[in-house]
């Protein structure tokens, strides 16, 4: 088959405590995870030893859901840390290969602000940047920036497909050798490439140019993760990476399959989009481990917590008066995660879970897919997905860190080297060049050579 001569491309979604919501009650994990710088160098210098392709911090510009009790949400752990271009700006200068992904919503960020962030983060990594592309998904995030409503699910995709179209053209202000630096002349740039975008759309004017040259990596990688009708397009159009969401392999492949017929659509060869479902793994020398492992962890789980998290992920939908021992209710349509809801759905439905029961099989994984036992059962499942076109490679989400990357690391990462599906060495200086993925030539050049 074609996809045995490629290798998985791997990454690391960092919850500060880890995925599983009692995680910050297990040995080795800080409280105060989220702002210690230290944590997160140990998981980042951690995840480099074992060649990742790159760390990924989501992020939410709110505190609190929508609906959530005042018992929910003082039990709440992941409520406060580093924003996540600040921290990828300070884990740059400790770690030389791996990539930094960060969030940043195109609701509520502008796109100059979005540019030139991310093209600064680029040259202080060396070209190691990437932006994942959110919309946002709560009220929350609405009350923070003076709107009295969170704009509606396609009118954000709408934005979104602007958005990123502005970004674009401000990363391409300058050609790759447009400062010349002239004593003699005294001349710092040549004019001619200078391209000022003057962007005048539905929803932005900007003007332009970027502040800063042109990045390392022409544009850095674009990341998303929306699943919906709209997400599927706006992945289509723009993502060089996808994070998606899915619990069996039937889920992985229909959506591998849907999304890259897709590319060729928009003009773009499907080699150049990376899919990357989520995957909850935990690990253990035997199964009976595994299990252990994960039996503590719900053990330690307060119910509480974990219908608030349902709650939060079918977009603030008030469980509170539903029977925990009955089924899932029959929610009405999302103004958040499409995607999110339907996998939930699904999954309830699919393996007879009532309300309490489906709050606790998600309480680490919120959906995606998750597995338990030695190295050798974690590989031979990431490598049905890799083999079977449900995954062009994963994103991991450990229950606890560091523990759960140590482990990963340890025991599952030699395991994929062994089998030749991951590399003992990484093979660029930059993201794109790790991920394979070529770097966008600028749209100067491209207008030249089909001159």
């Amino acid at each position: 088959m074609a996809n045995k001569a490629k290798q998985l491309a791997l990454g690391l979604f960092i919850r500060a405590h880890g995925h599983h919501l009692a995680a910050w009650k297990q040995p080795n994990v800080p409280n105060e995870a989220g702002l210690t710088l230290a944590h997160y160098r140990n998981i980042v210098t951690t995840a480099e030893r074992a060649k990742l392709d790159f760390v990924f911090l989501a992020d939410s510009m709110g505190v609190r859901a929508s609906v959530q009790p005042d018992a929910a949400f003082e039990r709440t752990p992941h409520l406060t840390h580093f924003e996540p271009i600040t921290l990828l700006s300070a884990l740059a200068t400790f770690t030389q290969h791996i990539g930094l992904v960060a969030t940043a919503s195109t609701t509520y960020y502008e796109p100059f602000h979005v540019a030139r962030l991310f093209a600064s983060l680029d040259y202080l990594s060396g070209g190691r940047a990437a932006w994942n592309v959110v919309t946002s998904n709560g009220v929350g995030e609405a009350e923070n920036f003076s709107a009295q409503a969170h704009p509606k699910h396609d009118a954000r995709y709408a934005r979104a497909i602007e958005f990123l179209d502005v970004v674009k053209k401000l990363w391409d202000s300058w050609e790759d050798d447009a400062f010349t630096w002239n004593e003699n002349s005294g001349v710092v740039f040549d004019k001619s490439k200078l391209h000022q975008p003057n962007h005048v759309g539905e929803h932005f004017s900007v003007a332009g140019p970027l502040n800063v040259s042109r990045p390392p990596q022409g544009h850095p990688i674009i990341v998303q993760a929306g699943g919906s009708g709209p997400g599927i397009e706006l992945a289509a159009l723009t993502a060089d990476v996808v994070f998606a969401v899915h619990p069996t392999l039937a889920d992985g492949q229909a959506f591998y399959s849907k999304l890259k017929g897709r590319l060729s659509d928009a003009g773009r060869d499907p080699a150049s989009l990376k899919i990357m479902p989520g995957i909850f793994p935990v690990v253990g020398r035997s199964r009976a481990e595994a299990d252990e492992k994960y039996a503590q962890l719900q053990e330690s789980l307060d119910p509480v917590l974990a219908i608030s998290q349902l709650s939060n992920l079918l977009d603030g939908v008030d469980l509170s008066g539903y029977p925990l021992d009955g089924p899932v209710p029959d929610l009405p349509g999302t103004n958040a995660s499409v995607t999110r809801l339907k996998v939930l759905r699904e999954t309830a439905e699919r393996d007879g879970l009532n309300l309490l029961q489906l709050a606790q099989r998600i309480a680490g994984s919120r959906g995606h897919h998750q597995v338990f036992g030695t190295a050798a059962d974690i590989a031979d499942r990431m490598e049905e997905w890799f083999h079977k076109e449900a995954a062009d490679g994963f994103n991991l989400l450990p229950a606890t860190l560091p523990g759960g990357l140590e482990d990963f690391a340890e025991l599952v990462v030699p395991e994929l080297q062994r089998r030749g599906l991951f590399r003992t060495e990484y093979s660029g200086a930059s993201l794109r060049e790790n991920l394979g993925l070529s770097r966008p030539v600028h749209p100067a050049l491209r207008t030249s050579s089909a001159a």
